[in-house]
């Protein structure tokens, strides 16, 4: 029996006008970075996001890795901050339909990468908070543990009192499809940028998401 959706938060349900990851770091970041007399290439800052190196590589660059992580983080809602000014974050014109969900009495729950205080920035922005009953960013006692790890997805479903056969995963990209099957749950993929291999249902927008479901139920 279907009882919940944990969600992802970008580009599943907001979206940045223009965004470019490398241009991000390298106009962004490292300037921040440099200030405390850290040199990280962009490639080697994108195999520990990815990864492919584990978020304490950046220890051998001198720093302490969650001091690094929150120093990313911190540049990274001041850019949000400078990006939603400009009016360039945007919600999907179909999140309206959170509301549907929980009139179908779903509960409904978010996880990102992002920090904590990235994700509920831009949850606030456009009034979303309210829909879900709990938001997750990354756990820095646990910096690993960002999707494709299962970590925060499970972390969603216990607050939310859900076993994982219970709940759909709900997102844009290969890491929540692999978080979500590695917390044993089905995934439906959102394919606004092309589908992801291995995904259980493909959905081209959350409209169909909400047809989707109320076959299901």
């Amino acid at each position: 029996m279907l009882r919940g959706l944990i969600f992802d938060v970008d580009e599943t349900l907001v979206y940045y006008e223009g965004y470019d990851h490398r241009e991000w770091y390298e106009k962004w970041v490292m300037p921040a970075l440099r200030e405390r007399g850290i040199e990280l290439d962009y490639e080697t800052y994108k195999k520990t996001v990815t990864g492919e190196l584990p978020r304490s590589y950046v220890e051998r660059f001198g720093i302490d890795h969650v001091e690094f992580w929150k120093i990313v983080d911190g540049v990274n809602l001041e850019y949000r901050m400078w990006m939603a000014d400009k009016g360039k974050i945007k919600p999907f014109p179909d999140v309206n339909v959170l509301g549907e969900l929980k009139e179908l009495g779903l509960k409904l729950g978010a996880v990102s990468n992002a920090s904590p205080e990235c994700t509920e920035f831009v949850l606030d922005l456009f009034d979303l908070r309210r829909y879900f009953e709990v938001v997750y960013g990354k756990d820095y006692s646990n910096l690993d543990g960002v999707k494709p790890s299962p970590y925060l997805v499970e972390k969603a479903l216990n607050a939310l009192g859900l076993e994982p056969e219970e709940a759909l995963m709900v997102g844009d990209s290969r890491h929540d499809v692999l978080a979500g099957k590695r917390a044993g749950m089905k995934v439906v993929n959102v394919t606004r940028f092309g589908e992801i291999e291995g995904a259980d249902y493909y959905v081209k927008g959350l409209w169909e998401l909400v047809e989707l479901i109320r076959k299901m139920l």
